[in-house]
Parts: C-alpha cells; sequence; structure tokens
C-alpha cells in the first residue's frame, strides 16, 4: 500500500521531498511543485527566485502558481529544460520566451 499523505511518503526509506512531491501530485492528483535540477535551474533563470535550494524553490514557486497548475507547471519546467532552456548551451534562438522578449536572462 502507498501512503495518501506527503508526510507518510517521506517516512519511507528512499524517499524525499521531490519523490514525494512526485507521488502526490503524478498519483494523487494534490498539488505538488516538483524541484529536480531543471525546475531550480528554470525558477532561477526565469527569476521566481534565487536560490538552489530545492525547498526554498518548492515554496516559492508554491505560492506563485495556484494549486491546480503546480503540478503540469512543473513537467512542462522539465520538458523545457531538457529541450530549449537547457543547463550548458540553451537554445535561446528557439526559445518562444527569448523571442517574444519574456526572458529575463535575456533582458
Amino acid at each position: 500500500n502507498i501512503p495518501t499523505t506527503f508526510e507518510e511518503l517521506l517516512k519511507l526509506p528512499g524517499v524525499g521531498r521531490k519523490s514525494a512531491n512526485l507521488i502526490m501530485g503524478d498519483v494523487f492528483g494534490k498539488p505538488a511543485i516538483v524541484t529536480d535540477t531543471h525546475c531550480i535551474r528554470l525558477a532561477n533563470r526565469m527569476g521566481f527566485c534565487e536560490t538552489k535550494d530545492p525547498l526554498k524553490v518548492e515554496r516559492a514557486l508554491a505560492a506563485l502558481i495556484e494549486p491546480g497548475k503546480q503540478n503540469d507547471f512543473c513537467h512542462r519546467l522539465v520538458l523545457f529544460g531538457r529541450d530549449v532552456c537547457t543547463a550548458r548551451s540553451p537554445h535561446c534562438e528557439t526559445c518562444v520566451l527569448a523571442a517574444e522578449g519574456l526572458c529575463p536572462k535575456r533582458l
């Protein structure tokens, strides 16, 4: 049986905040901010926060994104971070945010 609360998930061996949030969002459909490397990098690049601490990024994004959209937002960040706004050499030339003048990194 999979625990149905965030707190109970955290008690399982090897389960941290990232995994617990992923399970809460994807399995149980609850609001959740999954702070993986893409999420942390892009939240900083886009000016949502100025920290690499996963818990602080999680809290900053949770305060900005309405609960019903948090899980989807994080999945989109991961895809965007893999395909466009990559870690070492972002593809700004194909980025819709840069093209529209919305990327804080490019302002």
